[in-house]
């Protein structure tokens, strides 16, 4: 192999590890949520909740939402576990009223609208086949925050080059056009996109 082949190619490697290992460090930052939350609890047999009860459809189908303090505070008025989440919960935001500030891993930009209510209501989709299976999850993972634009890093996805090793991680616009013609559905790009 000639020389100059040999540098383009040292070259070349370098500025993949660069940008798809040390770019993505960079630019994404980790934050832990205000309150560390169990979803294998309150989805677990002895709360039984689904993911509607928490996280219900707003009126024009767009986002599921994170539950408001009210609906958290109707069961927990008082301590109920003996985790020190639950109490710092209890004690910071119940008692004094405060809705806890959540990061949302999937806040859409203005100009996208997916309405939840036509996927999961209409064509019967699992929470689960987009957003993976949190109702066994203990903790809440770290939020990853784009230094740049302030969006969650679940919204490109953990592996910059696209390449994923869940179905739900990074949703793109080719993961729902290849759904949609899987299951004969048409749409245009005014459907999603305002």
């Amino acid at each position: 192999m000639q020389k100059g082949a040999l540098w383009f190619l040292s070259g070349f490697g370098l500025a993949l590890l660069i940008g798809w290992y040390a770019f993505p460090q960079l630019l994404y930052r980790s934050v832990d949520q205000p309150v560390q939350f169990s979803h294998a609890v309150h989805a677990g047999e002895a709360v039984g909740m689904t993911c509607d009860g928490c996280h219900a459809v707003s009126d024009d189908g767009r986002f599921a939402g994170i539950p408001t303090l009210e609906q958290c505070a109707g069961c927990h008025v008082d301590v109920l576990g003996a985790s020190e989440a639950e109490k710092y919960f209890v004690e910071e935001y119940v008692r004094q009223e405060r809705e806890v500030p959540w990061h949302v891993y999937a806040r859409q930009p203005d100009n996208a609208h997916f309405s939840h209510a036509d996927h999961v209501k209409v064509g019967e989709i699992a929470c689960e086949r987009c957003h993976g299976p949190h109702g066994t999850s203990e903790t809440l993972r770290p939020f990853e925050e784009n230094r740049i634009t302030g969006y969650s890093r679940d919204i490109w996805g953990v592996n910059i080059s696209g390449v994923k090793s869940n179905p739900w991680e990074g949703m793109k616009m080719d993961d729902c056009v290849a759904c949609h013609k899987e299951n004969n559905r048409r749409s245009a790009c005014l459907a999603c996109h305002k």
